[in-house]
């Protein structure tokens, strides 16, 4: 990771985005505090698998039952 200040990145941002491009992270500092942080686009992502949370909860049967009167009548207010 390589800290940067605005200043050096407004005077050859591309040296800067070749850098990112190359894999590197970069944090931007203005007034010695972190602004920005700049890193690569990851093109590998992986997905989560299908069904990885399989058996970790059910659904209620009365999931999709009208809620009571005072319930609603809550959200109204």
């Amino acid at each position: 990771m390589l800290n940067i200040t605005i200043d050096e990145i407004q005077r050859d941002p591309l040296k800067y985005l070749r850098q990112v491009e190359a894999g590197e992270t970069l944090v931007v500092f203005r007034a010695d505090e972190a602004i920005a942080e700049l890193k690569p686009i990851t093109k590998d992502k992986q997905l989560r698998p299908f069904g990885l949370c399989a058996g970790e909860f059910t659904v209620p049967e009365d999931f999709d039952t009208p809620l009571p009167e005072e319930q609603l009548s809550a959200f109204e207010d």
